[in-house]
């Protein structure tokens, strides 16, 4: 039995945490915490990477991961009205930025709130309030103190460098969708933790030793490069949707080929035949503009095999949502991939 109620909070809890990529540390500490009261095998790398090791009957080893780390921005000026100007972390959708709230973590602990806003953030004001691009040149960050100048702000403890967090905006409606930014990937995260509470529950061994890798640094390019030893990599990570791609938020999507290429032949049709025979509700599609842990990892020189599924997730990289039946079909895929002798 797939505890949903456990997966949906455990997905609002790790949401609620900013983690955006190269400030992840206070998700993985708090997953840590979750590893010690489970009384699981776990170990962080350098780069801050949490690897879980759940013991199989055989010595064959699978990789599971899912990534924590989000988009985000980081201050790259104070201007001299005292506004930020920022940098993007990863690749969002800008414009889908103007008027949301924010958290500045600065390098001394502080946390001050504020908004991104477009230059022109005003109709009444300016004629192309609703034209002008929304990009890093004609954006900014209006805190939420009184600071009126550039040295308002540094006086605050503000400076180049300190991280911005984007308010997630979680929403789990009585239905059954998820309605968040950062699906991509904490959504993974939750169904990874997910299959532990269901093989814990229902004490199940796995058929082969599993290494559960929550990655760090995966919206950057780099999350899961370095790697415990294991010989096979699955990246748990969104599903994309719209165009011609077949993929929707009830499905758990498997991915044969992203811009970093095709994945594994032999575990991709693996994956489609398990979710024939469990009948689950799948979609097999192509991912130009996409990469994973497992790219990763391939990329990084890993002698391994690689292959991606995860669940539907709308409006990638923007105001994002999934459906539970796309939650429960990518774990129901997990579980069996992990329990059934292939």
């Amino acid at each position: 039995m797939i505890n949903k109620d456990y997966i949906l909070d455990f997905a609002k809890s790790i949401l609620a945490i900013d983690s955006p990529s190269g400030y992840t540390f206070n998700i993985i500490n708090y997953l840590e915490g979750i590893c010690k009261d489970k009384n699981l095998a776990f170990e962080k790398n350098k780069k801050g990477n949490l690897i879980i090791t759940i013991p199989g009957k055989n010595d064959y080893t699978i990789g599971l991961s899912a990534h924590v780390d989000t988009l985000g921005a980081m201050v790259r000026s104070i201007r001299s009205v005292g506004t930020l100007a920022f940098t993007t972390i990863g690749g969002p959708i800008l414009p889908t930025y103007d008027g949301e709230y924010c958290k500045v973590y600065t390098r001394d602990n502080r946390v001050y709130t504020g908004t991104f806003l477009s230059d022109s953030p005003a109709v009444h004001v300016f004629e192309d309030a609703r034209s002008k691009e929304r990009n890093e040149k004609n954006m900014h960050i209006r805190l939420d103190e009184i600071t009126k100048s550039k040295d308002d702000t540094l006086k605050l403890g503000i400076s180049a460098g300190d991280f911005i967090a984007v308010d997630p905006k979680t929403i789990i409606t009585e239905n059954g969708f998820i309605k968040s930014r950062f699906l991509d990937d904490k959504i993974s995260v939750a169904i990874l933790f997910g299959l532990i509470d269901y093989l814990e529950t229902n004490k199940i061994t796995p058929v082969n030793t599993l290494k559960l890798i929550i990655s760090t640094y995966e919206e950057v390019g780099h999350g899961a490069a370095n790697i415990p030893a294991v010989d096979e990599l699955l990246s748990v990570d969104m599903g994309c949707i719209g165009l011609d791609l077949a993929c929707t938020e009830y499905d758990v999507s498997i991915c044969a080929k992203d811009g970093s290429g095709p994945y594994d032949y032999d575990m991709t049709s693996t994956l489609i035949n398990l979710a024939k025979e469990l009948k689950l509700n799948y979609a097999v599609d192509i991912y130009p503009f996409y990469s994973s842990d497992a790219s990763a990892a391939l990329r990084a020189g890993n002698n391994i095999r690689g292959a991606l599924i995860g669940p539907g997730v709308a409006a990638s990289h923007g105001m994002e949502r999934t459906h539970w039946q796309g939650v429960e079909n990518s774990l129901k895929l997990l579980i069996g991939y992990v329990t059934k002798e292939i």
